[in-house]
């Protein structure tokens, strides 16, 4: 069932820890297939599918049969089938499922073998489902047969952020509350006002719904610190890490050595240390790439623009674990207003849903770190969002390389010029957030399918 309202959408919703290189052609389709078996488990006992021939088929449309290869969406399919879970099991694991399946084709599902195998049961499918147009770009159809009759079929979408949902879910964006929530808002103005009205903080509105929603502040501060934690842990072993990035456009891996040139003072002298927000987002990014560890934020793609910006002002300014905290809290109201009034997906929308929204994300959580009011936030926010506008995906090879981690390098900078503008001003600005992210809808819809993560048009045609 999709999340309809902003307010539903909390902070571990929009942070999540996963794997590389793709939060909607991996985490996604990782996730989808692993529901799908679930769903097998739940219709068929060990003795229904020991007698007869069952298979398991998934067909990948749209982009992701366009760039599935180089987000390596196959794997993830294969990881998922085999009920690993993109939090649970290490990237290792998770990537040397697809060989195991295709030297022993079988999946072990309620103690029961079920055919797949990945060569001949994976297919990469175009635009149209049963001569119709898709549901979404991001489309799967899983299929369990007995025999070679259907038995058991799902149709899921990966719109972005790992979030998976069934392909005809009914999209209600409206206003009204349901009344479940102590603070009901579903667009920037409703927030922004529930704040100044109120007078507490930013962050605090979002903690008292969580309770309402089941989540302590406790346990969700738990939480959160595991998603910074991971974050660092990102950081550094991109930080540390040298080599050649795998999927063939032999791109090197840029963190390290630029790190290195800033440790030892040997930076461009009218930079200084101000490359530490891109360098950041690069080693995070780089690590996406590989297949690593990493948070949406809100996207893969986009995993590098928070840590950048965060690490950065961290470092800068001391601030504290709860500081970051809060930070997130405030980044994922961000993140939960773009994906119910405009998309996080690149192919929905292009680029602009990605790391256009992780910097409108992490300007507004900079200046909620740095004590700016509800006005500011909202202001850093629509100046992140305007300043993506029209953003395409274009990966060369499909892969989350180029131009993706230098746009996360780019993006965290802008972030930060974004959040000290706010911050310099009173927080009133002509163009609401709102209207930015009606703007990105349209833009989203305007843009020719070519540009929206397909590998078909702009910088991925060489």
């Amino acid at each position: 069932m999709e999340l309809q309202r902003a307010d539903h959408i909390g902070p571990l919703d929009m942070f999540k820890i996963g794997i590389g290189p793709s939060s909607s052609h991996t985490m996604g389709p990782m996730v989808a297939a692993r529901a799908f078996r679930k769903s097998i488990e739940d219709h068929c006992s060990e003795a229904e599918l020991s007698e007869g021939d069952w298979q398991v088929t998934v067909d990948l449309f749209g982009s992701l049969s366009a760039t599935g290869k180089g987000h390596a969406t196959d794997g993830a399919v294969c990881a998922g089938l085999a009920g690993l879970h993109v939090r649970e099991n290490t990237p290792d694991e998770i990537w040397a499922t697809q060989n195991e399946l295709k030297k022993d084709p079988w999946l072990n599902i309620n103690g029961a073998r079920v055919a797949f195998d990945p060569d001949k049961d994976l297919l990469w499918r175009k635009w149209r489902m049963n001569e119709k147009a898709l549901p979404h770009p991001n489309t799967m159809r899983f299929r369990l047969l007995k025999n070679d009759q259907v038995v058991l079929e799902d149709i899921l979408v990966s719109v972005g952020g790992g979030f998976v949902e069934k392909a005809g879910a009914l999209k209600d964006n409206s206003t009204t509350s349901d009344g479940s929530l102590p603070n009901p808002y579903n667009t920037a103005a409703d927030f922004v006002n529930l704040v100044n009205e109120s007078g507490k903080p930013a962050w605090q509105i979002v903690l008292e719904n969580e309770e309402a929603r089941g989540t302590s502040e406790a346990e969700l501060r738990q939480e959160l610190q595991i998603i910074l934690d991971t974050i660092d842990g990102c950081i550094e072993r991109g930080l540390s890490t040298e080599g050649i990035l795998p999927g063939g456009l032999n791109v090197k891996r840029r963190a390290k050595s630029i790190y290195d040139l800033l440790q030892s003072g040997s930076a461009p002298a009218w930079t200084e240390s101000d490359l530490r927000p891109s360098v950041y987002a690069m080693a995070v990014n780089e690590e996406n790439a590989a297949g690593g560890r990493v948070v949406t934020a809100p996207t893969n793609g986009a995993s590098g623009l928070i840590p950048g910006v965060f690490r950065t002002l961290k470092e800068i300014h001391g601030l504290s674990n709860e500081t970051l905290q809060n930070g997130l809290i405030v980044a994922s109201v961000i993140g939960a207003l773009v994906k119910v009034h405009a998309s996080i997906s690149g192919a929905e929308v292009g680029c602009q849903g990605e790391v256009g929204t992780s910097c409108a994300m992490a300007a507004a959580a900079a200046v909620a770190m740095l004590g700016g009011t509800a006005n500011q936030i909202e202001q850093a926010a629509e100046i992140g969002i305007e300043h993506h506008l029209g953003m395409t995906c274009d990966p060369i090879m499909g892969l989350v390389q180029v131009p993706c981690i230098e746009r996360n390098a780019m993006g965290a900078v802008k972030a930060l010029n974004a959040a000290a503008l706010s911050l310099a001003s009173d927080g009133t600005h002509l163009v609401s957030l709102d209207k930015a992210l009606s703007v990105m809808k349209q833009t989203g819809l305007d843009m020719n399918k070519k540009y929206k993560e397909t590998s078909t048009g702009g910088l991925a045609l060489g």
